[in-house]
């Protein structure tokens, strides 16, 4: 027992670790291959800051383990919006000054519905992934015409222009890459491994640990990052971290258990988490979205947040014992 708690700290480690060398190394080919920063930030390092949940998602469906793929996705973009939105906004309130962040919030409560929309019925199987993937593509081309049209007045550019390192040689970018890619990979096959032990001792399913302790580690890079942002008076930066990582979670990594090994999906899930997502993800867009202003979130909404989350956490606790 002490053994898989120590394998996940471990991993939990390393995947923090290599996820920062990863998003590093990519981003850093991309500045040095002349691509905008705003689509860098939009693209490349949202992707890259969902590379864990993708990896584990894949191994642990490819294993047999679709609960803790389908847990580790939901379990995230929960985790992103109630404790990494809730403790930076406590930190220092948030204002949304990003015109394509605001764009983007309708976009994901309208995907967040989809999504459920699609596995209520019948369960996840290989259409669903497939038209999950489609809509990952029609997002990116979204988000590359929007930052192409807008990266000039688009405050968010500037923010994520300073984060992107510029003084790495295309060569070490790409050994910074790869060696970051082995890390996830190692550490993403070390977390599943571990996470599906403790399970089995404990008598509780993956999906459970899928929903709360893989979550919450795979989530550690965006709250760094949206803490950091914070504090570096980047408030578009710290909120477009989740924005960005709750689409490539709910458009690629749901979507693997679907295309690797489709099926029927936990009825709790559909009963108890999806609707908890999509409650986190309508007070994200309440909160954020103004038509006519800056979006804004203040420290008692950001404790909301916060305090939503401990329910949801003490619900599932409550329910497995």
């Amino acid at each position: 027992m002490l053994g898989y708690i120590a394998g996940l700290l471990i991993g939990f480690t390393i995947l923090l670790f290599a996820a920062d060398r990863f998003v590093m190394g990519t981003a850093a080919i991309a500045r040095n291959l002349g691509i905008s920063p705003l689509i860098i930030g939009l693209t490349i390092v949202g992707f890259g800051t969902s590379a864990p949940e993708m990896l584990i998602s894949g191994i642990a469906a490819i294993e047999g383990n679709s609960g803790l793929a389908v847990g580790n996705a939901i379990g995230s973009n929960i985790a992103n919006i109630g404790l990494i939105l809730g403790c930076t906004a406590i930190i220092s309130p948030i204002t949304v000054h990003s015109q394509t962040l605001k764009r983007e919030l309708p976009i994901l409560l309208f995907t967040t519905i989809a999504c459920y929309s699609l596995v209520l019925f019948g369960g996840l199987n290989r259409l669903d992934g497939i038209i999950m993937l489609i809509g990952l593509f029609i997002f990116l081309y979204w988000l590359v015409k929007t930052a192409l049209s807008s990266r000039i007045s688009d405050p968010l550019n500037k923010e994520i222009e300073q984060e992107i390192p510029s003084n790495i040689s295309t060569n070490n970018a790409i050994i910074l890459s790869l060696l970051g890619l082995a890390g996830l990979l190692a550490s993403s096959k070390l977390l599943v491994w571990c996470a599906v032990n403790i399970a089995q001792l404990f008598g509780i399913s993956d999906l459970v640990i899928g929903l709360t302790i893989v979550a919450l580690g795979t989530s550690l890079p965006e709250l760094a990052a949206s803490i950091v942002a914070i504090l570096k008076k980047e408030d578009d930066l710290a909120i477009g971290n989740v924005l960005g990582s709750n689409m490539y979670n709910l458009l690629a990594v749901l979507s693997l258990p679907g295309i690797i090994a489709p099926g029927p999906i936990d009825s709790v899930v559909l009963t108890r988490d999806f609707p908890w997502m999509i409650g986190f993800t309508s007070s994200l867009f309440i909160l954020g979205y103004n038509y006519k202003k800056n979006g804004y979130i203040n420290r008692f909404e950001g404790l909301f947040l916060l305090a939503g989350y401990i329910g949801y956490q003490t619900l599932i606790f409550q329910s497995s014992v």
